[in-house]
Formats: structure tokens, C-alpha cells, sequence
């Protein structure tokens, strides 16, 4: 493709991306002008806030490694397409299945098939996007950012544990991340949400309030805030970190 007809937006590709955290982060890089490839399970919605929303999504089920490959091979395409350079990737999406009435899901009844398809999704799907994607991040030296949990530290209320295995794990593939694609100038960093109000909080989050220092839950802007930021040149130097967005509950 001539030089003229490179796309001059950055360009993110994000998992994850039809409710809560995802969504907002859409709504800053779009608003800075970036160009955004969504992937979800979903189908895309005409309500969706972004430009372009309709062409640059992708219909993906992470818990299916054949569909991740049809994912990759799709997001080149349409890099190629559209003369794009890849900027970023950032690994949103995740799967906490509860017990009937939301309760959460232990370590002594959670089937192993359960635990197979949580690290799937939460683990694996992160990685395998992110040595598909390798040579198109490279390209511009660009950045990854894994999303984790609190319940990766800690035995949380609500989150299972699969989910908060699975968030541990992408915490410590995170730093071996940073160090393998280090080289290559791609920068890896995660961030650990800590009780962010969306639409899908888990009943009895409010009373968690008074064990956070700030008194109240985040907001799924400040998530994005900080999902832009280890994106951007600002954080040139970023590389290998999990920042705690919780209000100081991790203290």
C-alpha cells in the first residue's frame, strides 16, 4: 500500500468491549481519535458510541482457540485494509461464573471443566492474541495491557476461584511478557481493578464501601483513564507494572 494511504490514527484492539470498563475505554481512545477494532461475544449494537463501530468489530468466542485464530487473522486483514499500525492491544475480557443466586464459586466444588474455561478466556486468550498480534505491535513498538483483578491478590466475596486464579496468572505472565517482548520495544503493563460500579455489580458490592480508604466505588472512566495513559508516550518508560485502581482497598 503507498505511503499516502497509511491510516494516520493509532489503532487499539480491545477484547471485552460491550459493557462496563471495555465500553468506557471505546469512548476515551475514541474520543482521542484513535482508531478502535472491538472484540466480544456479542454482536455489534447500533447503539454503541464509537465511529466505525459496525466495520471494526469483531464477532469472537475467547473460550474457542480456533476462533481466537480466525480473530487474528481478521484483525491483519483489516489493518491491512485500512493501512493501520497497531498501537495497542488490550486484553479486557474475562468470564466469573458464580453458584445459583450469585454466590461465589470455590475451590473445592467449582468443576474442573469451569476452571478449564475461565483460564481459557482470562488466561490463555490474552496470550495467544498477543503472540498472534507480535509483529504488528513490534512494527511500532507498541503496547499491551492485560487486565487483572484485586481477586488476584486476595480472597475476595464474590469472585470465584477461578476467576481469581486465572487474574494471578495474568499477572505473573504480565511481568514475563514485559520481559520476552521487551525487546522488541512493545511495552507490557497490567492494571488490577479493585469495586468498579457497572452495570453487572454483584449484590452486597456497597457494603465492601467502608473497607476502601476513598469511601466509594470507581468509576469505569478512571479505569480508562489509566488503560490510556499505559497506551500513550506518557508512559514510555512503563514496562512490566500492575497498577492498583481500587481506592487504596489493596493496602
Amino acid at each position: 500500500m503507498a505511503e499516502d494511504a497509511i491510516d494516520p490514527r493509532k489503532t487499539l484492539v480491545l477484547t471485552g468491549a460491550s459493557r462496563g470498563i471495555g465500553h468506557a475505554a471505546v469512548k476515551r481512545f475514541s474520543h482521542a481519535g484513535w482508531r478502535v477494532i472491538t472484540c466480544s461475544r456479542q454482536a455489534f449494537t447500533a447503539d454503541c458510541p464509537w465511529p466505525a463501530g459496525a466495520e471494526d468489530h469483531i464477532q469472537v468466542d475467547l473460550a474457542d482457540q480456533e476462533d481466537i485464530g480466525f480473530a487474528i487473522s481478521e484483525i491483519r486483514r483489516r489493518l491491512e485494509k485500512n493501512g493501520s499500525r497497531l498501537n495497542a492491544l488490550v486484553n479486557n475480557a474475562a468470564i466469573s461464573p458464580k453458584e445459583e443466586g450469585g454466590a461465589r464459586m470455590d475451590s473445592i466444588h467449582t468443576p474442573m471443566q469451569m476452571w478449564r474455561d475461565v483460564f481459557q478466556v482470562n488466561f490463555f486468550a490474552p496470550i495467544m492474541l498477543a503472540r498472534g498480534l507480535f509483529k504488528e505491535l513490534s512494527n511500532v513498538k507498541g503496547s499491551i495491557v492485560n487486565v487483572t483483578s484485586i481477586a488476584g491478590g486476595r480472597v475476595h466475596p464474590f469472585a470465584g476461584t477461578a476467576y481469581a486464579t486465572s487474574k494471578a496468572a495474568l499477572a505473573s505472565l504480565t511481568r514475563e511478557m514485559a520481559h520476552d517482548f521487551g525487546p522488541a520495544g512493545i511495552r507490557v503493563n497490567a492494571i488490577a481493578p479493585g469495586e468498579i460500579e457497572t452495570a453487572i455489580l454483584s449484590p452486597g458490592t456497597d457494603a465492601l464501601i467502608e473497607d476502601i480508604p476513598l469511601r466509594r466505588l470507581g468509576q469505569t472512566s478512571e479505569v480508562a483513564e489509566t488503560i490510556f495513559f499505559l497506551c500513550s508516550e506518557q508512559a514510555s518508560y512503563i514496562n512490566g507494572a500492575e497498577i492498583h485502581i481500587n481506592g487504596g482497598q489493596h493496602v
